[in-house]
């Protein structure tokens, strides 16, 4: 089997990879990126391609199946650039699997693309996908839905696979990350169990996460099973204030929704850190995952529970840890994470 993976240098990208290397039955890995490596694993051959503009048909030829995991988290200022990756992006990738020829398409969607929900139970894949409106990221994983949709009714003979991960964690992934989310100013010693004073605790702050290569042999798993439709993937426990405190060595502390909320709107637009405050609606928002069909259509079992992919990414945020891919390298930033600041935090690459 031949596989093409698109948007495979970054966090999940490089643990499907992992995962097909050590897959027999795969032959060889079409792993397709803007910036590619230097070094390669003997299965996977790589090619530079950016979905906003390339044709990608010649390059999937020969493909049996497409893993398509491009999306920009990051500029979060710059909303044009996002939607030519996220959806328009997705769009093409679609498009170029189902000329192709191709027998699988999976695609990364998110937890992100579910309509709010209950926090106080837990909801399957059947559950509206129209995201948090606030949220650039919500609107753009609903959106590549509904274009996936269509794309479906029209290839009835291609089977469509759509993961629907929480929060995905990994140590390789903590210097990407902490400059996804956090920014430039968060030192890096204090993001340690025992060194965090206090955690909010809300009603409706109750979240999902899974370990990167938990979801990498997710994927794994799908390219072999006869399925197809919609996967939640998420692992044990709910993370809340409560378990959050347990495993940081930390109190929680009641916050009101829109004290979170102004203080993520205040710092993004100061540009002390390059979240906007969609995030905190999204993650006030989005359901409780039932991850129930994938553990029993793909016998799919986390290795990690969430509190452990939770506490190995900060082990990586301390140490700085990265991998060799551009989007992954610990270095990206720059001395003293001056790429991060002349970018404006979160207002794209310095050139």
């Amino acid at each position: 089997m031949r596989v093409a993976v698109v948007g495979a240098s970054g966090n999940i990208g490089t643990s499907v990879l992992r995962a097909l290397d050590g897959d027999r039955s795969v032959d060889s890995v079409l792993a397709i990126a803007r910036r590619a490596p230097t070094s390669a694993a003997p299965k996977v051959e790589w090619r530079e391609r950016d979905v906003t503009v390339d044709d990608l048909r010649p390059d999937l030829q020969g493909a049996e199946a497409v893993i398509c995991l491009a999306w920009l988290i990051q500029p979060s200022r710059r909303p044009a650039q996002l939607w030519a990756t996220n959806v328009d992006g997705s769009r093409r990738v679609f498009e170029a699997a189902g000329d192709s020829g191709v027998s699988a398409l999976l695609y990364s969607s998110s937890v992100g693309a579910y309509s709010p929900g209950p926090k106080d139970r837990a909801v399957d894949e059947s559950w509206p996908t129209d995201g948090v409106e606030s949220s650039f990221y919500a609107r753009h994983k609903a959106e590549a839905e509904r274009i996936l949709d269509d794309f479906e009714a029209r290839h009835r003979d291609l089977r469509v696979v759509r993961m629907r991960p929480g929060l995905v964690f990994k140590r390789e992934a903590a210097s990407e990350i902490r400059r996804l989310f956090a920014g430039p100013l968060l030192p890096r010693f204090l993001v340690r169990p025992g060194l965090i004073p206090v955690v909010p605790d809300l009603s409706r702050l109750r979240f999902q996460a899974v370990h990167s290569l938990d979801v990498g042999e997710a994927f794994r798993l799908a390219l072999h099973a006869d399925v197809g439709g919609a996967f939640n993937l998420a692992a044990d426990p709910v993370l809340d204030g409560q378990e959050l405190g347990r495993i940081l060595h930390a109190r929680p502390v009641s916050v009101p929704p829109r004290a979170l909320r102004a203080a993520a709107d205040i710092t993004w637009r100061l540009r002390l850190q390059p979240t906007p405050p969609g995030w905190v609606d999204m993650a006030l928002g989005i359901p409780i995952m039932d991850t129930a069909r994938a553990r029993s259509e793909l016998d799919w079992t986390p290795r990690h529970s969430a509190s452990e992919a939770l506490l190995e990414l900060m082990a990586g945020m301390r140490e700085g840890a990265g991998a060799d891919t551009p989007t992954l390298q610990a270095s990206a930033a720059g001395p003293l994470r001056k790429q991060e600041f002349l970018s404006g935090v979160g207002g794209g690459e310095a050139r």
